[in-house]
C-alpha cells in the first residue's frame, strides 16, 4: 500500500478472500443451522466490531498516524476486553487479571521505548482511530464468547465475515477497482500471506482459544506481538539483542502467566 493496492481496498480483497476459505472449510463438517432470529443480532455485531469496523478503522488509523503510535495504542486492546467482560457478562475482574495485564503493558511499553512515540496534532485522528479499533476489538472478543457456547467456530467464522463482506463493500469497492493487480511476486506472497496466516488462521484460532479460556486472557496474549515481531526482526538480523529487549519480553511473559492463573486454578478445581 499504496502504490499497488489502498488501505480500504485491500480490506475487501482480504475479508472477500477470507470468506471464501472459510466457507470453504466448513464444508469438511457437518452442516451447522444458525438461529437467526435467537442469534442474528449479535452475529451481526460481531460482524461490525470484530470485521469491518475493526479493519476500517485500523487501516485508516495507520495512514494518517506512525506505525509505533499505532503498536502503543493497540496495547490497550486486553484492557478493553477485562473491563468489558466484567460490565457485560458480570465476571469478576480479579486482582491477578489486573497485574498480569499491567505487567505486560509495562514490558510492551518498555520494549517500545525510544522509537519515536509522540502523540501531535498531526498523528491525532490517526490515534483516535486506533483507538477506537482497539475498543472495537475488545468488544468482539467478548460478544464472540456468547456464540461459540452455541456453534463451532467455522459457523460463527465464515457467518461473521460474510456479512463484514458486505459492510466493507461500500468503502472498499472504489478503491479496489482502482488496484494494480500487475505486482511483483513478493507482493503477492505478502497479499497471500495476510489473507491466510493473519486472518483466516488468526481469526480461527482466536475464536477457538476464547471458546476454551476466555477473551481475557486471550485478549492478553496480544503483549507477545512485539515479542515475537523483536525476535523475528533479530533473526533477519534486522535488530540487535538488547538488554532492554529481554526485561521487557521477562516482564510480558511474566504478565501473560499471571493473567492465566485464574484459568488453571479453576480447571484443577473442576
Amino acid at each position: 500500500m499504496p502504490f499497488y493496492l489502498q488501505g480500504f481496498g485491500f480490506i475487501v480483497l482480504r475479508v472477500g478472500c477470507a470468506t471464501i476459505l472459510f466457507f470453504a472449510t466448513s464444508l469438511t463438517r457437518p452442516t451447522e443451522k444458525i438461529n437467526w432470529k435467537l442469534h442474528g443480532g449479535l452475529i451481526g455485531l460481531c460482524s461490525l466490531f470484530g470485521v469491518a469496523a475493526n479493519m476500517l478503522m485500523f487501516f485508516k488509523g495507520l495512514e494518517i498516524t506512525t506505525p509505533i503510535n499505532g503498536a502503543v495504542l493497540m496495547l490497550a486492546t486486553p484492557i478493553f476486553v477485562l473491563i468489558l467482560n466484567t460490565v457485560i457478562f458480570k465476571q469478576p475482574m480479579t486482582t491477578l487479571q489486573v497485574l498480569g495485564i499491567l505487567l505486560s503493558c509495562i514490558g510492551a511499553i518498555f520494549l517500545l521505548i525510544g522509537k519515536n512515540f509522540t502523540f501531535s496534532s498531526t498523528t491525532l485522528p490517526g490515534d483516535l482511530l486506533i483507538i477506537f479499533n482497539a475498543i472495537s476489538y475488545a468488544v468482539y472478543f467478548v460478544l464472540v464468547k456468547k456464540l461459540l457456547g452455541h456453534y463451532h467456530t467455522l459457523t460463527i467464522s465464515k457467518f461473521t465475515f460474510l456479512i463484514g463482506f458486505f459492510l466493507t463493500l461500500p468503502f472498499g469497492w472504489p478503491e479496489l477497482m482502482q488496484a494494480n493487480f500487475n505486482m511483483p511476486p513478493v507482493i503477492i506472497c505478502e497479499i497471500i500471506f495476510i489473507i491466510v496466516c493473519t486472518t483466516y488462521v488468526a481469526y480461527l484460532l482466536n475464536a477457538w482459544a476464547i471458546n476454551k479460556v476466555g477473551p481475557t486472557l486471550v485478549g492478553a496474549y496480544i503483549y507477545l506481538q512485539p515479542v515475537l515481531a523483536a525476535i523475528i526482526a533479530i533473526i533477519l538480523q534486522k535488530d540487535i539483542l538488547t538488554l532492554q529487549k529481554v526485561i521487557a519480553a521477562l516482564l510480558i511473559f511474566a504478565g501473560v502467566y499471571i493473567t492465566s492463573l485464574k484459568y488453571k486454578w479453576y480447571k484443577s478445581k473442576a
